[in-house]
C-alpha cells in the first residue's frame, strides 16, 4: 500500500485514537506498531491518514472471469506480468471454453464473443487461441504469443461455464 497524509480521502471527526505511528511493514496489524499510545496526540483532523492499498498482483497463466452475472461466466482475463489482460475472440470456440472453464474450477465451457459481457481494457495478452479441450491450462493451447495479436478489445473472448458436469437429460 501506499502512505497518503493530510486527509487525504476527505476529515475524520470524533476522538484520534493514534499519533506517530511507526511501522516497519512486518507487523500484522495497526496497532502492533509503535505509537504514542491509544488516545495521545497533538493532531488536527487535517493530518488524518490515509492509506491507497494495491491488490496483491495475479502470476503468470492466472485467469479471471470478469463482468459476468454470476462467478462462472464473463470475460476472460489472462495474467502476465502481474497484470490481467483480454483474450481475443479470433478462433474462440467451445474447447477454448472448456479449458478455461476447467481451470477456473467449473465444467463444461460455451465460448461467447464478440465483446458479450463488455469490452476490457488495458492489454490484449492472447490472440488465436486454439485449444483441443484437452489441456489443463490456457496457456498449453497454441496462440500467437503473449501481446500479440491484431485486435481490439471488442473483440475480447468470454465463456460461460457451468457448475456441475451434466444436466439432468444430457447423453
Amino acid at each position: 500500500g501506499t502512505a497518503l497524509s493530510f486527509a487525504r480521502f476527505g476529515q475524520g471527526t470524533g476522538p484520534i485514537w493514534l499519533d506517530d505511528v511507526f511501522c516497519t511493514g512486518s507487523e500484522s496489524e495497526l496497532l502492533e506498531c509503535p505509537h504514542n499510545g491509544i488516545g495521545n496526540h497533538n493532531c488536527r483532523h487535517f493530518e488524518d491518514a490515509s492509506v491507497r492499498c494495491s491488490l496483491v498482483p495475479c502470476s503468470y497463466g492466472d485467469i479471471r472471469l470478469a463482468d459476468g452475472s454470476t462467478s462462472y461466466e464473463g470475460r476472460v482475463e489472462i495474467c502476465n506480468d502481474g497484470t490481467y489482460g483480454t483474450v481475443c475472440d479470433d478462433l474462440w470456440d467451445d474447447n477454448d471454453a472448456e479449458v478455461v472453464c476447467r481451470q477456473a474450477g467449473y465444467f463444461g465451457g460455451k465460448a461467447l464473443s464478440i465483446a458479450f459481457f463488455g469490452e476490457g481494457s488495458g492489454p490484449i495478452w492472447l490472440d488465436n487461441v486454439f485449444c483441443t479441450g484437452s489441456e489443463s491450462e490456457l496457456l498449453e493451447c497454441p496462440h500467437n504469443g503473449i501481446g500479440n495479436h491484431n485486435c481490439r478489445h471488442f473483440e475480447d473472448a468470454s465463456v460461460r461455464c457451468s457448475l456441475v458436469p451434466c444436466s439432468y437429460g444430457d447423453i
